[in-house]
């Protein structure tokens, strides 16, 4: 899928003078040096002169460098940062090296490691006009304006021929309402490229907050006609249209941008602020939860304000109901999909559904919907049936068991007729964790996420692969969830669980049935139970992972016994 990466941080692969080596193949070494080759073809050639173990010095470390991008474009962050640390210690004034670990300590959320490598690439060299540009991104990020605008200014002074520089300080002075200064740095833009994507998505956003609707929708709907699929775009024209007041052309076009991705954090928040304006505050109150819950320490900076609206508007909307009106109310979503039709299907998710199914029913849960076999559009249906149950509960539980994994650093449970020819499929295929995350969210008190899903990526054996293999293959990815939340894995991050053998329930639900209703047993106490048994019963070959936890002042129990 096709998309406009509104502010951008630019990846540097410097080009440094190659001593003289053997490696096996000269075309290799001279494909490496070639700052103008096609990527792939480039990092392949690299790869190759790395693997015959005959480089060293500045050849080497170069060679690195070029890895290091090759995974930072994977997102395997971890390794590109490994990567360009030991080509540092081969050279450490390699300018392109520190830039791009400055950029995958970003994309990982550490920010301040990022400065860090953007100041040192800065010291080193006062007119590194690309390190200016990455800095400025996290400025403004950070919400600070004019340090952004002026580190924009220096990336432009020493970069002049940058496009970047010149769109992201378009896009700082449009916040600034400098309207005349960013459309005349979008003129220098195009003076460079006049077809990059970025000038015109972004241009239509300032000439919609100058009213100049005629000219953003111009420059919107000419890039959508280009790349229909281009939900940035999308979600840019659905905005002019909410500053033009036509909340109907705007409703159409999030609704556009949801059928292409139903995780898209813009459009949920920006259909949200419709459905309030409407009036329908719990249709509201539910785009506002699909947009506020991450579980990622990375945003675009267009995510991260959308989500911070939608976090506040959710806060306001948030019915606080006296203590006393559903004391003790507990509700449940379980998911049992086995049924697929691209992969092979799975026969106990089902199975093992309608048992904790039961199990909930029996200690007096109030609603359980048990659902099999959701396709996309059934999933994301009953995700938000629920999340209007949990409004009125204290607890509210989903159990999921079916496949499950990670990919580019974002966990997906998947629905029975995904189709994911590339990974990046995964975002309009499959169901962000997020999306399970905040179907729960409106809960007063426990707020439980239960996956009996970490097992073997299906679409792997034919899937094209262009994000990070690193656990993509199996498993599910860590994450942290917010506070008063629990998510519980089968298995550890980066593990398969186990599948009972013969007809049987999975080891992890016939502990997770067996455990649950004994009584006097404190919900975090729980747990650690079940993954002591299913790590006995499995021989030590699965071991089921906890993150996050209840509120910590008060203890919760699924039986609370005498």
């Amino acid at each position: 899928m096709l998309r406009v990466v509104p502010l951008i941080s630019v990846i540097l692969v410097s080009g440094v003078a190659i001593a003289a080596a053997e490696p096996q193949g000269p075309d290799d070494l001279t494909l490496c040096r070639d700052r103008n080759a096609e990527a792939q073809a480039r990092a392949t050639a690299c790869d190759n002169l790395l693997k015959t173990d005959k480089l060293s010095g500045k050849d080497k470390a170069l060679a690195l460098v070029v890895r290091g991008n090759a995974l930072i474009n994977k997102r395997d962050y971890d390794r590109a940062i490994e990567t360009l640390s030991s080509s540092l210690d081969l050279d450490p004034d390699n300018l392109g090296a520190i830039n791009l670990r400055g950029l995958a300590h970003e994309r990982k959320g550490e920010d301040d490691l990022a400065m860090a490598d953007y100041n040192l690439a800065i010291r080193k060299r006062a007119t590194f006009g690309f390190a200016y540009n990455n800095r400025g991104t996290i400025q403004l990020r950070r919400g600070a304006i004019q340090s952004a605008l002026d580190d924009f200014n220096l990336s432009i002074k020493y970069t002049p021929k940058f496009l970047l520089g010149w769109t992201n300080r378009a896009r700082v002075r449009t916040m600034t309402k400098d309207y005349d200064g960013a459309l005349a740095d979008f003129a220098e833009a195009e003076k460079i490229d006049p077809t990059a994507q970025q000038i015109a998505g972004n241009r239509c956003i300032t000439y919609g907050l100058m009213g100049k609707y005629d000219q953003a929708f111009a420059d919107c709907n000419g890039l959508i006609e280009k790349q229909p699929k281009n939900t940035f775009a999308i979600n840019n024209r659905a905005d002019v249209s909410m500053m033009k007041g036509d909340l109907d052309a705007a409703l159409k076009d999030y609704n556009a941008a949801l059928q292409l991705n139903p995780n898209s954090v813009r459009a949920h928040s920006g259909r949200g602020q419709i459905y309030e304006r409407k009036h329908d505050l719990a249709q509201a109150r539910a785009d506002y939860r699909s947009a506020a819950y991450s579980l990622t320490k990375f945003d675009d900076p267009d995510v991260a304000r959308a989500r911070a609206i939608a976090q506040e508007r959710l806060a306001a909307l948030t019915p606080q109901t006296p203590g006393g009106a559903a004391s003790g109310r507990r509700v449940a979503l379980v998911i049992g999909n086995g049924a697929y039709k691209n992969v092979r299907a799975l026969p106990n998710p089902p199975r093992d559904s309608k048992m904790i199914a039961s199990v909930l029913k029996d200690l007096g849960f109030q609603t359980v919907i048990s659902v099999n076999d959701l396709t996309r559009d059934k999933f994301f249906k009953a995700l938000q049936t629920f999340a209007a149950e949990a409004e009125k509960a204290d607890w509210a539980v989903v159990y999921y068991a079916g496949h499950g994994f990670e990919i580019g650093g974002v966990n997906y449970l998947v629905p029975v007729d995904a189709k994911l020819a590339v990974d990046r499929d995964a975002e309009s295929q499959a169901v962000a964790l997020e999306q399970v995350i905040a179907a729960v969210g409106a809960a007063r008190k426990v707020r439980l996420v239960i996956l009996d899903a970490c097992r073997d990526n299906p679409f792997a054996p034919t899937m094209q692969h262009t994000l990070s293999l690193k656990l993509v293959d199996k498993g599910f990815s860590n994450i942290e969830p917010g506070a008063g939340f629990m998510v519980v894995y089968a298995a550890k991050h980066g593990e398969t669980a186990i599948d009972g053998d013969n007809g049987a329930d999975s080891p992890f639900s016939t502990a997770l049935a067996r455990e649950i209703k004994v009584p006097k047993v404190e919900i975090r106490k729980l747990f650690d139970i079940v993954r002591d048994d299913v790590w006995t019963a499995t021989k030590h070959e699965q071991q089921p992972f906890s993150y996050g936890s209840p509120p910590g002042r008060e203890d919760f129990y699924f039986v609370a016994g005498k």
